[in-house]
């Protein structure tokens, strides 16, 4: 199994080629693709390499499909015997990525077929 654990959006994440992933607001140009050159772990098939924090040269690439919000959080307040209440919502601003490839010094280590991003797109969209 071919994997990267990455940081993007101020949260780590284990990703795959050809799966999509839902992370804080990431800011694209008009392209819409996405590098992420903050990989902290590899995994192809039975070799591991783990950086110290990061891998030098190690990259993963994807495209930005969608910006939408998340669910709504909802924080309460209140002071007991005081009659004091404050009830405030919370609804974050998340980016919707599709994993392409990852890749290392240049050499790419796993890419994602672009039938099976299509099933996958249609399986979450549910």
């Amino acid at each position: 199994m071919n994997y990267a654990i990455i940081e993007a959006g101020g949260s780590q994440f284990r990703v795959e080629p050809g799966r999509f992933y839902d992370m804080n607001r990431l800011t694209t140009d008009d392209s819409n693709s996405y590098v992420i050159d903050k990989v902290l772990l590899i995994s192809n098939d039975s070799k591991i390499t783990i950086g110290h924090p990061f891998i030098e040269g190690a990259t993963v690439e994807g495209i930005v499909t969608r910006e939408r919000r998340g669910k709504k959080v909802i924080v309460y307040k209140m002071r007991p015997k005081k009659k004091t209440r404050k009830k405030r919502g919370h609804r974050q601003e998340l980016s919707r990525l599709m994993i392409n490839s990852i890749s290392l010094n240049g050499s790419v280590i796993c890419k994602s077929s672009p039938e099976a991003s299509a099933e996958e797109d249609i399986k979450q969209e549910k």
